[in-house]
């Protein structure tokens, strides 16, 4: 009997699901959660999803006490299809569309042997960062190593069920719509991995339908037409449309080509026992990859559909610097320059598959870390709800132990405001940190990693020129010779205040409580709308002072940064 979930997020559903499934279809045997990422190009974010659907899921049931795998599937023998704008490929490149893309050489400069190793080396390094168990298959490998000629000799042969199954929807397309997304999340669709993408269903070719495409032997493309086949002897004659080549060849001796993919996938369902793999929205259609491939497992591998949900795209917000070299689709490896590991898990943890949600390279970040930190001390308290408090398990941890965490986690905005004034110099930096807390200050930068070196990164990379701080060098005689006795009163109360409030909580007190003194009230008294606007115009007027700007990073964090004896001088002080 599966042991049910005591918490009530959506992977905990899901795990009942398939522990319950998994025993009605193969007891005693591990389960199998599966995801295809095709390495066609940069793996993005939203191809993520792909993995991390699966992942929590698969690691929700391990924690059970259930051996479980989860395979990713390496779909590198998929044809090369486009030239994709990234750094060290130009327009030479299209000369190897239609090999596999195993077969197709790396961007110039590269270290690894070919185009497939080259993205599937980016993908592997962050999915151990975001400490993703996983067993992953090379589909080059499995078809050249001869694994599947079984099931291709097996497809080949009932060619003509699987003509008639594919026969049913090749009438009802409708007619493409225009997409309505904005530009980035059309980009970040998450249904780019598995092969899915514009790959025809075998069918064409005077002789019938086979649904088996051979790689040419001579160009290596697959612009190859089956003509004939010999069931009895597995005799395949093809010609190759690129380069003119054609040969006879054993099926049940040759290696070098793959079903399509409207069959491939449902093959592998089969041949791996696949109990559980979600799929881009995309295949949700009739005729879709997932729809027909419910049919061609059942009524030609004998096996079954896995159980899983369609997941929605993945949008971003921001990006400032990275689309010129990357093509604009920013990667997970992208995403972990800027963020911790537990909060990009977060992200996709805390919304079900069906919900679509953007990930945040511009300011947002700042507000996301803050809602991250607090949902970890109402954690810590007990205060959290259960959904959250399972998302955040999920985010922090794995069943293998603990993610990696800052020691000293400081506010993310904090971190990138000091970053931004420090210019990344270590000492000052460490003294305006050590500054935050008197009682229990900061004294060692090592207890702030990696947080400070996600959030130096996002301010150098991430953060407009023009939004950049730049403290003056000297006072702003101009301005401060034409201040009236209101504002010389304010800058006075907050010099006189310096010395006793050095400290984040100090400093923040006291520049939200000189326009209150000035107002004659308490400094905690409740803001009213007049007390409002008086706080931003004297704001305003530290900023103009301090930066030469109107706005800035949070002024008790500033203040802290410019160090009290140059306050001083650029307050006239």
């Amino acid at each position: 009997m599966a042991q049910q979930s005591t918490e009530t997020d959506w992977v905990s559903r899901f795990a009942d699901e398939v522990i319950a499934e998994a025993e009605r279809r193969a007891p005693g045997k591990p389960i199998v959660c599966a995801s295809g990422l095709s390495p066609s190009g940069p793996i993005h974010l939203g191809n993520l999803r792909e993995v991390m659907t699966p992942h929590f899921v698969a690691d929700e049931i391990r924690r059970r006490g259930y051996e479980v795998r989860h395979l990713i599937s390496w779909d590198d023998y998929d044809r090369y299809r486009k030239v994709p704008e990234v750094q060290g490929v130009d327009k030479s490149w299209a000369e190897h569309i239609g090999k596999p893309l195993t077969s197709v050489p790396a961007p110039a400069g590269s270290a690894y042997p070919n185009w497939a190793e080259h993205f599937k080396a980016a993908m592997s390094e962050a999915l151990a960062d975001l400490g993703v168990e996983y067993d992953g298959i090379s589909q080059t490998e499995q078809y050249t190593a001869g694994v599947y000629r079984d099931q291709v000799l097996h497809a080949m042969k009932h060619r003509g069920d699987i003509d008639a199954i594919l026969g049913q929807y090749r009438t009802k397309k409708a007619p493409a719509k225009k997409s309505q997304k904005p530009v980035d999340e059309a980009e970040l669709e998450a249904a780019e991995g598995s092969g899915a993408a514009a790959e025809d269903d075998g069918s064409g070719g005077s002789a019938g339908y086979f649904p088996y495409k051979p790689y040419c032997g001579q160009c290596e493309k697959d612009l190859t037409t089956v003509t004939s086949y010999d069931d009895e002897t597995t005799e395949l004659a093809y010609t190759c449309t690129e380069c003119g080549f054609g040969e006879t060849v054993r099926l049940s001796e040759f290696n070098r080509g793959k079903l399509v993919w409207k069959v491939d996938w449902p093959m592998r369902w089969a041949y791996e026992g696949v109990i559980f793999e979600p799929s881009g929205v995309d295949h949700s259609s009739p005729g879709s990859s997932f729809v027909v491939g419910g049919q061609i497992v059942r009524q030609i591998f004998d096996g079954a559909q896995p159980i899983g949900p369609m997941y929605a795209f993945v949008g971003i917000s921001g990006m400032a610097k990275m689309s010129s070299s990357r093509g604009g689709v920013p990667t997970p490896g992208d995403a972990l320059k800027i963020m911790e590991a537990p909060l990009l898990r977060w992200l996709y943890a805390r919304r079900k598959p069906n919900q679509s949600f953007k990930i945040a390279f511009d300011q947002e970040i700042q507000r996301l870390y803050d809602e991250w930190d607090k949902l970890e001390s109402k954690v810590a308290d007990g205060s959290a709800l259960p959904a959250d408090a399972a998302a955040y398990s999920r985010a922090a941890r794995t069943a293998a132990g603990e993610l990696p965490r800052t020691p000293r986690p400081l506010p993310y905005r904090t971190l990138a405001s000091v970053a931004d004034i420090t210019a990344g110099h270590d000492e000052q930096t460490l003294r305006i940190l050590s500054e935050l807390d008197p009682d229990n200050p900061v004294t060692s930068l090592d207890v702030t990693r990696p947080r400070l070196d996600k959030a130096e990164y996002w301010i150098n990379t991430q953060v407009p020129a023009e939004q950049r701080t730049i403290v003056r060098d000297q006072p702003d005689e101009e301005l401060l010779g034409t201040l009236d006795e209101q504002s010389r009163g304010s800058l006075r109360l907050l010099l006189e205040g310096l010395d006793e409030h050095w400290s984040l909580d100090g400093l923040t007190t006291l520049v939200y409580g000189v326009p209150k003194i000035q107002a004659g009230l308490e400094p905690d008294a409740k803001p009213t709308p007049e007390l409002k606007v008086a706080q931003r115009a004297f704001f305003a007027l530290l900023y103009q002072l301090l930066v030469g700007r109107d706005t800035g990073p949070r002024l008790p964090t500033l203040l802290l940064a410019v160090g009290a004896d140059r306050v001083r001088k650029l307050l006239g002080g």
